[in-house]
């Protein structure tokens, strides 16, 4: 069986952050989302993945010269 598609909603509450940051994340990130008309959805077993493979890390700052 495969999993349901999500909400930003419920992938935020999923994931503890704001939906505001689920679109941060999508646009700077490249968060798998699947845009459906208007509304972003997603697979709870993808974010996970991505997660893990430290897709929502902070980008590392270039060192001083």
């Amino acid at each position: 069986m495969t999993d349901p598609w999500l909400s930003a909603e419920d992938i935020a509450a999923h994931l503890g952050i704001t939906k505001d940051t689920v679109y941060t994340w999508i646009a700077e990130k490249n968060m798998p989302a699947h845009k459906i008309g208007r509304l972003w959805k997603f697979q709870a077993t993808e974010i996970d993945d991505w997660v893990r493979r430290c897709g929502a890390e902070a980008e590392e700052s270039t060192p001083p010269s």
